[in-house]
């Protein structure tokens, strides 16, 4: 952990540390609120910035699930400061609400005539595998 944020020309905090060992334990996209509850005793702005600079450095990229609610993920490797390489589309389960980014699924290519198109995001929705 510490050497990915170091990576990321991010100090290696314990807290920035902490916070990267919760995202480690889950193979799902998570919500502000896991994290919180994880945490125990924090200061909620420190956490609020830490997440900021995870997303600009290309450590975690955010989901918009249903267009309300957001989540989190750790981001492959090729992510750089607001440049987000996610070719994967994103998974929503019905049943448990959690969020999986699918990798092993190959992203269509959108090309349009008068439109140049820089980044695009397919989220999908049904049943996970443990729900069904």
């Amino acid at each position: 952990m510490e050497k990915l944020l170091k990576s990321k020309n991010l100090r290696a905090t314990p807290f920035r540390l902490e916070v990267l060992t919760i995202f480690g334990k889950y193979e799902n996209a998570i919500e502000m609120s896991t994290i919180e509850s994880e945490l125990g005793n924090f200061d909620r702005i420190t956490l609020y910035r830490t997440i900021k600079s995870f997303i600009q450095a290309g450590v975690v990229h955010e989901i918009h699930v249903n267009g309300d609610s957001k989540k989190f993920a750790l981001c492959a490797e090729g992510c750089e400061n607001l440049h987000h390489q996610h070719d994967h589309i994103h998974f929503h389960c019905t049943v448990c609400q959690e969020t999986f980014c699918l990798d092993t699924v190959e992203m269509p290519s959108l090309n349009h005539p008068t439109f140049t198109i820089s980044s695009f995001d397919i989220q999908a929705q049904g049943i996970c595998e443990s729900c069904n």
